[in-house]
């Protein structure tokens, strides 16, 4: 034991002494506040398995210098004004501090005298993290929307590979856009994303194999939109929509996608077959996500009676589109009969508090459910006054998430594997792109400080001019390659029957 400890001393000394590490100035003056950085890594807490937390000091200052102390050691950095931790440096650090935290004491040159901050914390929990996320990289839709991809991020390391690109099948004449990826039980076996336009189809891989599925069929409204897959069952719950996106010219929520007509469906995936949940009249139900056992399905649905025949559904809704308030909705679900019953409102938000839910999705142990909240509609991503609540589905208490949320939008909530870590699509930054944020959910129920996921480059997001949308965790990278799904992408996709 005593030679495996010197050995892992010498290791350890022989990796610090191969990087540069500034020195901490002499004399500098002492301010009462934190220091400005970029990302905001004060004070958060972080996964046991997390890339290294790089940031830039956004002080005005010429140079920089961040010194790290944890259990047994503290190391120096800066490079300018960026802060960059040497990835087997910060290995090391991070598994000493895990359970516990790392001291911050940044120093910053401004006007030729050297400012010393306020120090902050950086708690590193025993908890881990799924080492994989995906989200779609897109540029804001009233640019270019047809220019996305699907891309997969290992949250360990700052790898970053593409899932599929669009590009590779669009042309000049034959757009496409790809949407609503998702993952059976945190696993890429079972997987699928949407295709729209040309080459339109559904993407599913099914036990490994790839398939391309034409979801409409005559008795629904249009193919398979927003997707769950059942946690026990080779079946996905999907909502089938019309929807329509119309544009402000002064309201600072700039888009507005407005939701015609919604209805829920089960597909078969082993049968090729689809089947109605549910399709009532004047009711526009969506975002479908299951329990953990598969046996209550959860949506959202809002009533909405359209008045004027005269004109078409869309030009109506688009005058009235304020007026549509989604409530959240559970259904009792039989996995071996494959019936429905038992239609529950869970929670009223439209006539009790004048709001609208979006999004659902149940933590992994089945206690809590995160939602999106805003004042109407069901596209909250580009709502400002959008944010992310929980219900305790044993109390059926609700909270707003005051330590995920911002002034800005959040949306898309989604757990992570273990049910300890919170991930949202978020527009905190500059109002105008959404990028992925990550928040600890402790064995108290608790949530802590939001934090960004982490990049190389800690001036990357202010100049990487993309949103990442609907993040998902996975527990494994997606197997399929790029040029398989863009060989299986250009075949005739295999058309769904009706379940009679």
């Amino acid at each position: 034991m005593k030679i495996k400890n010197i050995l892992s001393a010498l290791i350890t000394a022989a990796i610090i002494a191969s990087c540069n590490h500034p020195s901490v100035p002499a004399n500098a003056e002492q301010e009462s506040r934190l220091p400005r950085i970029t990302p905001d890594y004060t004070e958060v807490t972080v996964p046991a398995n997390i890339c290294p937390l790089n940031f830039a000091v956004q002080e005005g200052a010429t140079e920089a210098v961040a010194k790290l102390s944890y259990p047994g050691g503290e190391l120096t950095y800066g490079d300018g004004v960026k802060v960059q931790i040497d990835d087997e440096e910060w290995s090391l650090i991070r598994e000493a501090a895990t359970g516990g935290s790392i001291k911050v004491e940044v120093y910053a040159k401004i006007d030729n005298t050297w400012k010393a901050f306020k120090p902050f914390n950086i708690y590193v929990a025993e908890d881990s993290i799924d080492e994989y996320i995906s989200y779609r990289v897109i540029q804001p839709s009233y640019v270019a929307y047809e220019k996305l991809s699907i891309n997969q991020r290992n949250l360990t390391n700052f790898e970053e590979k593409e899932i599929y690109n669009n590009m590779a099948v669009s042309t000049e004449s034959v757009g496409q856009c790809i949407n609503c990826h998702s993952y059976k039980n945190y696993k890429t076996d079972n997987m699928l994303f949407h295709m729209r336009q040309g080459y339109g189809g559904t993407m599913i891989v099914n036990n490994g194999e790839l398939k391309k599925i034409d979801l409409k069929i005559d008795e629904t409204i249009s193919a398979g939109v927003y997707p769950a897959w059942h946690p026990t069952h080779n079946l996905i719950a999907f909502s089938t929509n019309k929807t329509g996106q119309s544009f402000h010219t002064k309201d600072l929520n700039k888009i507005e996608v407005q939701d015609t007509e919604s209805d829920l469906i089960l597909y078969d995936v082993d049968n090729n077959e689809v089947s109605i949940i549910s399709e009532l009249e004047n009711e526009l139900e969506v975002f479908p996500t299951w329990s953990p056992d598969g046996k209550k399905l959860y949506f959202c649905s809002a009533e909405f009676e359209y008045h004027i025949d005269t004109i078409a559904k869309e030009t109506e809704m688009i005058q009235r589109y304020k007026e549509v308030k989604y409530d959240l909705y559970s259904v009792d679900f039989n996995p071996e009969t494959r019936q429905f019953s038992n239609v529950e409102m869970i929670y009223n938000a439209a006539d009790s508090l004048g709001q609208s839910v979006t999004l659902p999705r149940v933590s992994p142990d089945g206690r809590y459910l995160l939602f999106a909240q805003a004042e109407y509609g069901c596209f909250h991503v580009w709502h400002n006054d959008a944010d992310i609540y929980m219900m305790d589905l044993k109390t059926k208490q609700v909270q707003k998430l005051n330590n995920v949320n911002s002034a800005r939008s959040e949306s898309y909530p989604t757990w992570s594997s273990n049910g300890r870590w919170i991930m949202v699509a978020s527009r905190r930054d500059d109002g105008n792109y959404t990028r992925p944020y990550i928040a600890y959910f402790d064995k108290n129920g608790k949530t802590h400080k939001a934090f960004e996921v982490p990049q190389k480059d800690p001036n990357f997001y202010t100049f990487f001019l993309r949103s990442f949308n609907r993040p998902e965790f996975m527990i494994e990278p997606v197997q399929i390659t790029p040029k398989q799904f863009t060989q299986k992408a250009k075949e005739d996709a295999v058309k769904a029957k009706f379940a009679q």
